[in-house]
């Protein structure tokens, strides 16, 4: 690690130096609308020169969800070898409480996550009935913000509920703008005292299951746009990072120096192996 990062033009720079990438999807893979195409080249070209690439995503949906996503918008699959999510992580847990008993909770999110929890025996109730709320968004995150939400954060803290968090990010970039993920709602819920579990990145458990997915590689690198999520992870995890900075950082770099990128890894108090504005090889 250097004061001042190295600013890469290509991952082919230090692939040499690792056997396996964790690579994060939204914002590094694509922008939640079209693939990013260079970054798919460099994911191609890792594998076929390096070793496996998993996809580490905190989107808050099981993997087999996210594989049909990225089909949909056109990530082809040889760019990767495995999936792994956040909530594939929280569905665990989900399948770990209802394994004696139903589970009375509320729902937290769009239509779109109910394959998270999808054959569990769970009774989705409201926060009067229920025992635990899983977060995995904003309702409509099109429209919403965290802010929305203060009144039904205030009434599920005056039932003591306590939360999963099913996607720690608190913002992604879709096309030109950010929306709100669950990590902004359940920070803003931590703010008035309630209690969060999260799954997913930064936590240490998400990069052991990414690891496994892919067989212990020895000398893996991650690659990642959120220094909260993908680097601190990394970080924590004592694996090297590489940064790229033209994803959801990229209001707070109003130029790519060295310079620029020290103060702000200063600012989050994460530390990176490289860094590079759009991955590509």
């Amino acid at each position: 690690m250097t004061e001042h990062p190295t600013i890469l033009s290509g991952l082919s720079q230090i692939a040499g130096d690792y056997d396996a990438l964790i690579c994060d999807v939204w914002g590094v893979v694509h922008n939640g609308l079209t693939p990013f195409w260079p970054a798919v080249e460099a994911l191609k070209r890792f594998r076929a020169e390096r070793g496996p690439v998993v996809l580490l995503s905190n989107a808050p949906r099981p993997a087999a969800s996210i594989e049909k996503q990225l089909g949909a918008i056109g990530v082809p699959t040889d760019c990767y070898d495995a999936v792994v999510t956040s909530g594939g992580a929280a569905r665990e847990e989900l399948v770990r409480r209802t394994q004696h008993r139903a589970l009375a909770m509320m729902h937290l999110g769009p239509p779109r996550d109910l394959p998270l929890f999808e054959g569990l025996n769970v009774e989705l109730v409201g926060p009067d009935k229920a025992s635990v709320v899983l977060v995995t968004g904003p309702y409509d995150d099109d429209t919403e913000t965290a802010e929305d939400y203060a009144d039904l954060l205030s009434e599920f803290r005056s039932y003591g509920l306590p939360m999963i968090c099913a996607n720690p990010d608190i913002v992604v970039p879709r096309g030109d703008r950010f929306v709100d993920c669950a990590g902004a709602l359940a920070r803003a819920y931590e703010a008035i005292g309630g209690q969060v579990l999260y799954y997913g990145k930064p936590h240490l458990p998400i990069y052991k299951t990414a690891l496994e997915a892919v067989g212990m590689p020895k000398n893996p690198l991650v690659v990642g746009d959120g220094l909260e999520t993908d680097v601190r992870g990394a970080n924590r995890a004592g694996i090297d990072a590489l940064f790229v900075a033209h994803g959801v950082h990229r209001r707070e770099l109003s130029d790519l120096t060295p310079a620029s990128l020290t103060a702000l890894f200063a600012a989050k108090d994460v530390r990176v192996r490289a860094a590079i504005g759009a991955l590509a090889w």
